[in-house]
């Protein structure tokens, strides 16, 4: 028997515990060929490298308030830069050549306004761009009034094609590999607001058609990110254990949903940690899972690979 057997809880105080600070809130992660792991630490504006070997070093300082982050079909680094977490953000996507250190941006305006707070990125198979602008800190800051998805073409041009009413808040999105999907995450943290995962056709030329709902998480904390697996399955790191405002409950329970392209929830990974931000899929068979959640970056196994624009051996792409 242990000695602290018996001890009272004291549940009253139990119950009032709460986060006084954060130390980091990581977010980002993306998975390299050789298996390093990038990821961003927004809290201390910075992102983080993991090297096969478990080391861990600091990639870039300042990291222009970095929060989502993917590779395209170049091996290239992708980044959105936001303004979320303090001053210094870049409002803007950067690409980071990693052999060399070229360090790009690619875009910073739309019809001469700067970007609200760039959140998530993602390529497909043809090479477009699309990432997502929404707005999640200081309002008063906001350029546009529009939070959108935006897609840059192989030209360098960029084009909105989605808003509001279509989308009321995008946070995380994903695109399957042979072009013809785009899944978003819709999700608002105002009491009543989205909690949803939208799923539209893209035609062509990349262009969003067909919406219909995939799967709603109200009136729990929706989706943040969001990756697809070689089967077409959705990863969506989604939940809370303790509602942090008025517009969510804890009738989500923190963990990587995996949901099928038609919204049927076939499974979660169950994450001890709140606040689940974004994952990514990497490992030699590509069935290894990192989850950046509060100040951890995990890691786990999924049933299936990632499908993913880099590296190019795991870039298989099935949608229904």
């Amino acid at each position: 028997m242990s000695r602290y057997t018996g001890i009272p809880v004291l549940e009253a105080a139990a119950a009032d515990i709460a986060p006084a600070t954060t130390i980091a809130f990581t977010e980002g992660p993306a998975v390299d060929a050789d298996g390093s792991v990038y990821f961003s630490d927004i809290e201390n504006n910075r992102i983080l490298k993991l090297s096969p070997d478990g080391r861990r070093s600091v990639f870039r300082e300042p990291s222009h308030r970095t929060n989502g982050q993917t590779f395209d079909h170049e091996g290239r680094l992708l980044h959105c830069e936001g303004a979320e977490f303090g001053p210094g953000g870049g409002r803007r996507v950067t690409r980071t050549v990693l052999a060399t250190g070229e360090y790009t941006t690619l875009t910073d305006r739309f019809d001469g306004a700067r970007y609200n707070s760039p959140n998530d990125v993602c390529v497909d198979g043809r090479g477009r761009i699309y990432f997502t602008d929404p707005c999640y800190g200081d309002r008063s800051q906001m350029a546009m009034a529009s939070e959108g998805v935006y897609r840059i073409d192989l030209d360098g041009r960029v084009v909105r094609i989605l808003e509001q009413p279509a989308v009321e808040r995008p946070n995380g999105l994903a695109v399957t590999q042979d072009s013809r999907r785009l899944y978003v995450v819709d999700s608002c943290p105002l009491p009543g607001g989205n909690r949803k995962i939208w799923s539209f056709d893209l035609d062509e030329q990349g262009n969003p058609h067909s919406q219909r709902a995939v799967y709603d998480f109200a009136p729990g904390r929706g989706g943040d990110g969001m990756r697809l697996d070689v089967e077409g399955n959705l990863y969506v790191a989604a939940g809370i254990f303790k509602p942090r405002h008025a517009g969510e409950t804890a009738d989500v329970p923190p963990g990587i949903y995996i949901i099928t392209p038609k919204g049927e929830l076939i499974g979660r990974i169950p994450i001890e940690e709140d606040v689940l931000t974004n994952l990514a899929f990497g490992g030699a068979d590509g069935q290894t899972l990192y989850i950046t959640a509060g100040k951890t970056l995990f890691t786990t196994r999924a049933p299936a690979p990632g499908q993913v624009a880099w590296p190019k051996w795991k870039s298989i792409g099935i949608s229904e």
